[in-house]
């Protein structure tokens, strides 16, 4: 398991997001950003590099694209599918683990 905290969008360091490619055998992107953002922007390079080719999974968490109401943080990333919950849920499915994943909140959109 890594976590990598990328700190910017641009410019996209290839470098590292090549090496977790090929260390792993599933990536994660969580962002507090709509879609197109920076998750957009790993799944381009990964995919013009050929690194989705050869069974690499990868999982883009953002916001969804709708309305989310303005109030108590926590209540907005639940609603968001954004947790740690989620984002457990997220990673065990995303490994075949569903029996696991299921004990957590799975975030609604697929």
């Amino acid at each position: 398991t890594t976590v990598v905290d990328a700190r910017f969008c641009k410019p996209l360091d290839t470098a590292l997001v090549r090496r977790l490619a090929k260390e792993h055998a599933a990536l994660i992107s969580i962002e507090e950003g709509a879609i197109g953002g920076f998750a957009a922007h790993v799944m381009q390079f990964l995919t013009m590099d050929g690194l989705l080719d050869g069974g690499l999974k990868f999982r883009p968490m953002t916001l969804p694209d709708r309305w989310i109401e303005h109030g108590d943080y926590t209540e907005q990333l639940s609603t968001a599918g954004l947790t740690s919950g989620h984002i457990a849920g997220t990673a065990l499915r995303i490994l075949g683990r569903k029996d696991e994943a299921s004990k957590y909140v799975l975030s609604t959109l697929r």
